[in-house]
């Protein structure tokens, strides 16, 4: 394999690095009949802590979600309480939390799809298509002119081709690196096995 000119930079063993896509989209999609799945999406209005952290576990540890784990119960609160910021939970047939969806309308003219997943066992039936038109539905309101989204290579592999298909379109690049958080304990030592694990964990 080469390198390129810029040459490679050297990620400690305790720090994981992503590349990081932005996707938007700035037209409103033109409808379409939702896709049939045997889920249901229920808004969290002003959701416990402890429920929304779980939730937020189990369909991101697979993926190395921390960021809201790391939060103190104030900063999350102040996130997920705000009258701007809506919490979706997937629900199965059985009434068992499988997905979650979070729109941050926080900023004027735009909606953010901050969080958007269902658990990996979910993955391959079409599920992700009727979670999307799930969100776009929500998210394309009244002054919204920009719709919104970043996915990044720890995410699914066809994540960022699903986005695209959706009619995303990519807008800027960023890498990201940080504290693996199954080294520090936050997350088990086997989430995310597709992501090699190089330091001790505590």
């Amino acid at each position: 394999m080469g390198v390129t000119a810029g040459g490679l930079t050297r990620v400690p063993d305790d720090q994981v690095a992503t590349i990081v896509t932005t996707l938007e989209m700035t037209e409103r999609p033109r409808a379409r009949a939702l896709p049939d799945a045997p889920l249901r999406l229920v808004r969290w209005d002003g959701p416990a802590l402890d429920k929304y952290r779980a939730l937020f576990r189990r369909v991101g540890a697979p993926w190395l979600w921390f960021s809201r784990l790391v939060m103190d119960d104030a900063a999350l609160t102040a996130i997920i309480h705000d009258p701007r910021v809506e919490v979706y939970a997937v629900l199965d047939r059985a009434g068992i939390e499988v997905g979650m969806l979070e729109l941050d309308l926080r900023t004027d003219g735009a909606c953010e799809i901050g969080y958007f997943a269902l658990i990996p066992e979910l993955a391959g039936r079409g599920l992700g298509r009727w979670l999307m038109a799930q969100a776009l539905m929500l998210a394309w309101r009244a002054g919204v002119t920009r719709v919104w989204l970043h996915t990044c290579t720890l995410d699914h592999p066809r994540a960022l081709g699903f986005y695209r298909a959706q009619g995303f379109v990519p807008t800027g690049r960023t890498v990201e690196t940080f504290v693996d958080p199954r080294v520090t304990g936050l997350l088990p030592a086997d989430a995310a096995p597709h992501v090699p694990l190089l330091a001790r964990t505590r």
